[in-house]
């Protein structure tokens, strides 16, 4: 059991295992010897027997099982003399050594997994296999072994998942702790409620049922586990939605976008929120859903622009694992400088959803057509005929100002909230879905000032975020950010092996609070001293440093922003900001970043010039723990166009950095800040300085060009 310490052995038990031992190698060798000469015999299954009676968990031997039987099955099907009697009598054996195996460890995968494969030559009595669960699950009503098997039993016997359902109740009442019999509901329920069965529509109903019968075991044992799991998938049934839908965009919605040729912003009455500087002559438009969808296309999303001259749009997915669904897409709108007017706005107009194909990868169509429009303004194209050098982008403090916002100007955080089409039911399914987790916050604060309990403060947080969410769909305020904020500080500090979970959440809800208005995010706004430098696009900087972040967040929000101070926080992966397409500079300093593989996002931000990841864990573990280390390009998934000789010279190995170049390669870096890592000697900088030849600065020192 666990939890139990374990005692040293007494001389008696010494001597049984060693017995017991060569006795096990003994059957071992001479199965093997069996099983390498493709012996079937009598006494080679008997012996196969008595080794998997011993060690059910020995899957060599299933496998042998199942050669022996197809091989017996075969000859039987030749022989003249054969009935079904005889085939009946080779899978009866199959069974019984299951069962046997089965008494000595009711929980072998192996074992249950032959027996599916033993059923599923459809010769057995499937009455006789209810009744050998009904005697497993007395002995364990909790083992999960066995309630996988009776799905699939019950699935051949047509026994209708109602059926099913009730037994769970039965099981439930029986014990609350039964956390399988729980798990088995979830699955069901999911089921029952997808195919809207008759009695399971409207959800709303049958979700009220449920929240009564998880409240009696919560309040009888608030201790016990198993109904707080089920609450929590309660709770995701309760605030999700099933179809995809559009959340956020790039440009936002009814914004007035200044796309200036040449990078200054030397004009006061532009507002920096709305400008964009490009030097590839084209305009990135990002869409951004709920969820990872597939499906987006030019017949799915319909743009009506005279930016887009050069025919059908081509959508990419921003997914780091080449994956074609993802929650985040991208085209670009192509403008020809020469042609445009300065004195003149040229509307763009978004539609999305108007022709079926969009779909999440749980098999939910986008039902809500939705439209966004935005205008674009070209300023006139200024070559830098001098041709000088770029300037360096410093991160010192002092080059910071808060930054003071105009009243008419655009406000950068928007939501698409009230531009899908909403029918009758959704309406009342929100007004429910407020007044559950209200009742629900009401009754798990009387419950936690009665007891501490790390669940129920947990279960707590996530309700008071889904009541925030559902309440501010036009990002007016996070009602509850900071109890939350201190739920989460105090399970830290109850419940240390989950911490960096908690950190996580914690983190999460705190971008929520920065992000949920204009006010709080002006906060974090400032405007960055060198406004000539052409690196960037605008002067403005959201600087979340100094934050205790652990991971990103919101960044359906932050879509806008083109300078993020992330430094002087404990981010291990920047996990969402390839979605951040107009990021041109990037402070990652003073981390906990492990491994090159954890900045993988970076590979999909292609407007980025400056990057600092200096003071990071990078080099310092022997194993990357994020990715299986491999030398060779076979390892990954990635399809990469390398050519040996154009990157490998010198002493310089590419196989020493691999990871390092899968992130640098594509990227057109004018700036870069490496130090403060382990990896970070002469040799990787050199290697560096190869594979970006863009590369103008290098740990503040400008390189000298050869």
């Amino acid at each position: 059991m666990h939890g139990q310490p374990r005692k040293p052995p007494k001389p008696e038990d010494e001597a049984a295992s060693a017995a017991k031992a060569e006795k096990l190698r003994n059957l071992q060798s001479q199965f093997l010897c069996f099983h390498h000469n493709n012996i079937y015999s009598k006494e080679a299954l008997e012996v196969n027997a008595k080794l998997l009676e011993i060690n059910p968990e020995y899957y060599t031997a299933w496998n042998y099982r199942k050669l022996a039987v197809e091989h017996r099955l075969t000859q039987s099907e030749s022989d003249p003399d054969s009935d079904s009697d005889s085939v009946n009598s080779i899978l009866n054996v199959e069974l019984k050594v299951v069962e046997s195996a089965l008494r000595q460890n009711f929980k072998s995968y192996g074992a249950w997994h032959h027996r599916k494969w033993v059923l599923g030559k459809g010769q057995s009595s499937l009455d006789h296999e209810l009744r050998l669960l009904d005697r497993f699950q007395k002995a364990d009503s909790r083992n999960f072994h066995a309630w996988n098997y009776r799905r699939f039993v019950a699935s051949l016997l047509n026994i209708s998942e109602v059926d099913e359902l009730q037994y769970t109740t039965d099981m439930i009442n029986k014990n609350f702790s039964n956390y399988s019999a729980w798990h088995n509901r979830s699955v069901l329920l999911s089921n029952l409620l997808k195919k809207k069965a008759q009695g399971f529509f409207p959800k709303e109903k049958v979700l009220n049922e449920e929240y009564e019968l998880v409240h009696q075991a919560l309040f009888t044992d608030p201790d016990d586990q198993s109904g707080w799991f089920y609450h929590l998938w309660l709770l995701e049934q309760t605030v999700k939605d099933d179809a995809p839908l559009l959340v956020s965009s790039w440009p936002a919605h009814d914004s007035n976008l200044i796309l200036l040729g040449d990078s200054c912003l030397e004009d006061s009455a532009l507002s920096p929120f709305n400008t964009f500087h490009s030097e590839l002559g084209t305009i990135p438009l990002v869409v951004y859903f709920n969820k990872a969808v597939e499906g987006v296309n030019s017949s799915t999303i319909s743009v009506e622009s005279l930016l887009n001259t050069k025919g059908e749009l081509t959508w990419k997915p921003l997914s780091t694992n080449n994956s074609q669904t993802a929650q985040v897409w991208v085209t670009y709108l192509n403008y020809p400088d020469i042609k445009l007017h300065s004195s003149e706005f040229y509307p763009v107009e978004v539609s999305v959803g108007h022709a079926q194909g969009i779909i999440s990868s749980s098999g939910f169509h986008y039902s809500h057509p939705s439209r966004f429009a935005f205008k674009v303004f070209v300023r006139p194209f200024e070559k830098d005929l001098a041709g000088h050098g770029v300037e360096m982008v410093s991160w010192r403090e002092d080059n910071f100002l808060l930054y003071e916002s105009r009243s008419q100007e655009s406000n950068p955080i928007l939501s698409l909230d009230q531009l899908n089409i909403k029918d009758d039911h959704e309406e009342s399914s929100s007004e429910w879905r407020a007044e559950t987790i209200a009742n629900e916050i009401a009754l798990f604060r009387e419950l936690l000032s009665e007891i501490n309990c790390k669940i129920g403060k947990l279960t707590l947080a996530r309700l008071l975020i889904a009541h925030d969410t559902m309440l501010s769909p036009i990002a007016n305020k996070m009602v509850h950010s900071e109890e939350v904020i201190e739920l989460y500080s105090d399970l830290i500090k109850l419940d240390s092996p989950h911490s960096q979970y908690y950190k996580d959440e914690r983190s999460s809800v705190l971008l929520q609070q920065i992000t949920s208005n204009r006010e709080t995010l002006l906060r974090y706004c400032f405007r960055h001293g060198d406004r000539t430098s052409s690196i960037l696009g605008n002067s403005i900087c959201l600087r979340l440093n100094n934050l205790s972040l652990s991971r990103m967040g919101s960044i359906e929000k932050l879509l806008w922003v083109q300078m993020l101070d992330l430094s002087h926080n404990e981010l291990r992966s920047i996990e969402g900001l390839e979605a951040m397409q107009l990021l041109s500079c990037l402070n990652l300093s003073n981390n906990k970043l492990s491994s090159f593989t954890a900045l993988g996002p970076l590979r999909l931000l292609k407007s980025l010039k400056a990057l600092d990841i200096s003071c990071n864990e990078i080099g310092s573990h022997s194993i990357d723990t994020t990715r299986y280390l491999c030398s060779s390009p076979l390892s990954h998934a990635e399809e990469i166009d390398w050519i040996p000789d154009e990157t490998v010279t010198g002493d310089v190995n590419l196989t020493d950095y691999w990871e390092a170049f899968l992130i640098f390669k594509d990227l057109n870096l004018t700036q870069s800040d490496i130090v403060g890592n382990a990896i970070a000697d002469e040799k990787f900088k050199s290697f560096l300085v190869k594979i970006v030849p863009t590369l103008k600065w290098l740990d503040g020192q400008e390189l000298q060009l050869h």
